[in-house]
């Protein structure tokens, strides 16, 4: 199926491996609400790149709290990866089911880490 372009403007495209991130994130996010586990009470899934050959799934995330809790969470993660790559299979129709690999969101902290650094110039300026 063809998007048809007006004139002058370039095809829209959607890749189908961005569909497949968002459906992919969409299930895994609704599963990791439905889990037990209390380590993973301050996680958001933010994102997934699943490779062109659908064979691996990274997993992006974001935690809340503490070092201790971004190690906690980052165990109970992969803990869970088997539970929620069949949740995954079950769910979703893909001619190979990925391999999920799950990571902090380097966004996540690189923002923080601006967003600190912002702060302690306006307490400078402030003084």
């Amino acid at each position: 199926m063809a998007d048809v372009a007006r004139p002058g403007e370039p095809p829209r495209r959607y890749p189908r491996t961005a569909r497949i991130n968002e459906v992919v994130l969409e299930t895994l996010a609704d599963e990791l609400e439905r889990l037990s586990d209390p380590r993973l009470g301050f996680v958001t899934l933010t994102g997934v790149e699943v490779s062109p050959d659908l064979r691996q799934a990274t997993v992006y995330y974001s935690v809340l709290g503490p070092a201790e809790q971004h190690e906690a969470t980052s165990k109970a993660l992969h803990h869970a990866g088997s539970h929620l790559r069949a949740v995954l299979g079950h769910q979703v129709r893909l001619k190979y089911l990925p391999r999920l690999s799950f990571r902090e969101d380097p966004a996540i902290t690189t923002g923080q880490r601006v967003e600190d650094i912002i702060r302690e110039l306006h307490r400078q300026e402030e003084q």
